[in-house]
């Protein structure tokens, strides 16, 4: 079988669908599968309408050659993906990590409420409503969809995509050589805590600096340390110097390799989201042995068992939050037994069963 894969990202880049592309160009020709990559940084040096439109016509010229193509979201390569396909007489699966809509409606068009709430509000802004067609006619239009969590199966089919044509393949830790430590992060104190996402509104940051601030009259040398970029890097670095001076400070975007780094010396990994498909952050740190507090949010609780290989506490209850992170950073002891149990059920979210689950997807449709 011959694949194109369509994806939005791809290394150096960073994020979940250059890891994944990354993963499947590597694991698929083992089974059977010859894959080409189709980089969608191909076309991003032009105006936003133009750069689909020269994406399209790349896939309709690499696509004849493959029997199949597999696109890593709904919308950028995702509908040029899907249209070509339809020209072509190719089927095309679609991978989706999230609610694309909702996303840009938070980021750009004053969008506020939970995605629980967005995906059965019929009214919304204009544009909003554009990318939320688009995203469900892709679906609707796949050979399948791929989701990496029950969740997103859940978000999917409300959108009216039937269930049984949605596949759950969670996405795999791709062990690698840890990259360098940062200047700044080796210079900042212990026990330290690490959170690493991209900066918008749901990734829940300002949070994490606030609870460190009450952290911090229990355990005065802790530090906290942010990696990633994003619309809300200038604020949050101003306000984490306002709120926590000296103890903390943002690193801006990192490679994978220092990410992982960053992730191993942390005493304590948080994810404060109000949303998330399926973390790999989260997955990484699990990999990696680390004791984690993470929101009882989307799919985090089919990653974090609570009280076993991690802590989860409610989306937007600052004391909780505050109070775990705490606990854990007076507590080594505890910090280990999780830490432990976060190796052993990393194991599940291995290469080599998402490559066969996806390959079984792409060959037979199961």
């Amino acid at each position: 079988m011959r694949l194109l894969v369509a994806t939005p990202l791809y290394p150096p880049e960073p994020g979940g669908p250059a890891t994944y592309a990354k993963i499947l160009e590597d694991a698929l020709p083992g089974q059977g599968i010859q894959t080409a990559i189709l980089k969608f940084s191909e076309v991003r040096k032009f105006p936003k309408v133009l750069r689909h439109l020269a994406y399209f016509s790349l896939i309709l010229r690499a696509g004849k050659d493959a029997d199949a193509i597999l696109a890593l979201d709904p919308v950028s390569t995702g509908l040029p993906a899907v249209l070509a396909g339809r020209l072509l007489k190719k089927p095309v699966y679609v991978k989706i990590v999230g609610d694309y809509a909702w996303e840009q409606g938070c980021q750009r068009y004053g969008v506020r409420i939970p995605l629980d709430e967005f995906v059965r509000t019929r009214h919304v802004p204009t544009m909003v409503g554009v990318f939320r067609r688009v995203q469900t006619f892709v679906a609707k239009n796949a050979a399948r969809v791929i989701v990496p969590s029950e969740y997103l199966r859940k978000i999917v089919t409300i959108w009216g995509i039937a269930p049984e044509h949605v596949t759950v393949i969670y996405n795999a830790m791709q062990h690698e050589t840890l990259g360098a430590l940062p200047g700044a992060a080796a210079s900042m104190g212990r026990p330290r805590v690490v959170s690493v996402g991209r900066l918008v509104p749901w990734k829940g940051m300002p949070g994490v600096i606030e609870a460190m601030v009450k952290v911090r009259e229990d355990v005065p040398d802790a530090s906290l340390l942010i990696a990633g970029d994003g619309p809300e890097y200038d604020a949050l670095e101003r306000y984490a110097h306002v709120r926590l001076g000296e103890h903390g400070a943002l690193l801006g975007r990192l490679s994978h390799a220092d990410t992982l780094a960053l992730i191993d010396d942390a005493d304590v990994f948080v994810l404060n989201s109000t949303y998330e498909g399926l973390s790999h952050l989260l997955i990484e740190a699990l990999a990696l042995g680390k004791a984690v507090v993470a929101t009882d949010v989307g799919g985090n609780p089919e990653l974090i068992e609570d009280g076993k290989n991690g802590l989860l506490v409610p989306v937007g209850d600052r004391e909780a939050l505050q109070g775990a992170l705490a606990h854990l950073l007076k507590t080594p002891e505890h910090r280990a037994i999780l830490g432990r149990a976060a190796l052993e059920s990393a194991k599940r979210f291995s290469v080599e069963a998402m490559v066969s689950r996806t390959a079984a997807v792409l060959t037979d449709g199961s």
